[in-house]
């Protein structure tokens, strides 16, 4: 590989830049689509049951409030404005008070979750009213980025909490747009839909990082942080641990003992494992042949850049390509009609 000369020395970054553009990073190679599946309005009794899957549900309280039934987990309670992330696509429910029988959704939606468009479901009871908005991030099959092995299943951001986030904000944008049927509205949808898991994951980061080691301490650590923000800003760079130790102004056994006990990686193993992230996604969504794939990840060599890429990820990049494709969510951009509500009536086998 011929290296090319490094970039001068910069200023370490802020950290708040480092969550910021490292989490708007990892949510755009992890996911493969965003839907939103249910604009909903449940009268209790009610509940609904979610499967398993490749996708990180979101549901966010509208009005009201309800329950969150993890599966193997105890029962959480919800209010309005509060938001919840299921990032590892474990099976939950959602219910007006724990101990309701469930009906699974795609029952209620009329097809799988992975297709399904825009819902306004209404189920009908004589309990107390809750609104949920209900949506999805349907997850690559590659390799996940570490930062995602320290969630726990549930990420719950109440109300109270995301003040001062964007949070709110992100959410205000997504309810008004989901109640629109022009042109384009799936589009944005979709885009606001990433929007709300960066923030998400930022609300919870800011919350957790003085208690969480690990990765969650590496964005924060002004020398692993602002090296992590270099090799993402930069991933074709010839980095290499003493020109990283620089950049950052840490002496290099410092910085490399540092970065390796926070991440789990030593420097060049995850700058390896980020340009193979980047060019999984390359290879997902664009066409551009292989030598410009790896010329854009720091690779002269095609032959170099396909032994590395099969060596970390498993498949070939032509063979990552082909199935990435045959798998490829796009979401609709044209005119959608807005949808008849579907009226469920409450709990299977009523009150208990």
């Amino acid at each position: 590989m011929t290296a090319r000369a490094p970039a001068p020395p910069p200023a370490p970054a802020w950290p708040g830049d480092v969550v910021a553009d490292i989490v708007a990073d990892v949510v755009a190679i992890t996911r493969r689509g965003s839907i939103v599946y249910g604009r909903n309005r449940f009268h209790a009794p009610w509940g609904i049951g979610f499967p398993a899957g490749a996708m990180a549900s979101v549901h966010v309280v509208t009005a009201g409030a309800c329950w969150l039934i993890p599966d193997g987990g105890e029962p959480i309670h919800l209010t309005r404005a509060d938001v919840v992330l299921v990032p590892s696509g474990l099976a939950h429910a959602l219910v007006d008070r724990p101990g309701r029988p469930v009906r699974p959704v795609e029952e209620l939606i009329g097809g799988p979750l992975g297709q399904a468009t825009p819902t306004d479901l209404v189920i009908d009871g004589d309990g107390p009213l809750t609104g949920l908005l209900c949506g999805a991030f349907l997850l690559d099959s590659s390799p996940r980025h570490p930062i995602t092995a320290v969630l726990p299943p549930i990420v719950h951001i109440a109300a109270g909490h995301a003040r001062g986030t964007g949070l709110p904000a992100a959410l205000d944008l997504l309810s008004a747009e989901v109640e629109r049927s022009g042109p384009g509205a799936a589009a944005v949808v979709a885009s606001l839909l990433d929007l709300l898991f960066v923030y998400i994951l930022r609300a919870w980061i800011a919350e957790q990082h003085k208690e969480c080691p690990g990765w969650v301490a590496a964005l924060y650590d002004p020398a692993v942080g602002g090296a992590l923000a270099l090799i993402h800003r930069d991933p074709a760079n010839p980095w290499t641990v003493p020109s990283l130790a620089r950049a950052v102004r840490v002496p290099r056994a410092t910085f490399s003992r540092r970065f390796t006990t926070l991440t789990g990686q030593a420097p060049m193993a995850y700058v390896t494992s980020w340009r193979m992230t980047v060019a999984s996604r390359l290879l997902r969504e664009e066409q551009a042949p292989l030598r410009e794939v790896a010329r854009r990840v720091g690779y002269d060599s095609e032959f170099a850049f396909a032994r590395a890429f099969k060596r970390t990820v498993g498949h070939s990049p032509g063979q990552y390509r082909t199935s990435a494709k045959a798998n490829q969510v796009r979401p609709e951009t044209g005119h959608q009609p807005a949808p008849s509500p579907i009226h469920a009536s409450g709990a299977s086998t009523g009150q208990q």
